[in-house]
């Protein structure tokens, strides 16, 4: 065994630094940042909403089949995944938790047949919060195989 090649010098090697994340520009990052506005604005609202538990809520929560004491715990899960989508270090975690979130919505308003709740709601949030992801976050951009 050839003792001089050391697997954990591999990153660097001078070909790891040609695919190295490039920050993106102040137009794409801020564009970024405005597209994201939406859906997290709207996710905090939803979970305040949550908290509150107007009629409203309690009513269509139990349409959809959930009982009235899961609500808060939902709203908990909701502002803490949209927290760490805000927080630059895990923003990537945070959209990662915040697609399953919206998954369990998309599900939910599939199973009652609301498939335009669906179309119109959970799924294009979740594009969103994405998109404003790729736009400001240059570790993201690397990871993409779309070529220039």
């Amino acid at each position: 065994m050839n003792s001089s090649i050391n697997p954990y010098e591999a990153s660097k090697a001078p070909a790891a630094s040609a695919s190295a994340p490039v920050a993106p520009s102040k137009t794409a990052f801020w564009v970024g940042h405005a597209v994201s506005a939406f859906p997290v604005l709207m996710l905090f609202v939803s979970a305040i909403m949550k908290f509150a538990k107007p009629e409203p809520v309690i009513k269509g929560m139990a349409e959809h089949g959930y009982p009235e004491n899961i609500i808060t715990g939902l709203g908990v899960v909701e502002i803490a995944c949209t927290v760490l989508y805000l927080i630059p270090q895990t923003s990537v975690l945070g959209a990662i938790l915040l697609t399953g979130y919206l998954g369990g919505a998309t599900a939910t308003h599939v199973r009652v047949g609301e498939y335009s709740q669906a179309l119109m709601g959970a799924i294009p949030f979740g594009v969103l919060l994405w998109l404003g992801l790729y736009l400001r976050e240059p570790r993201l951009r690397a990871l993409t195989p779309w070529r220039r």
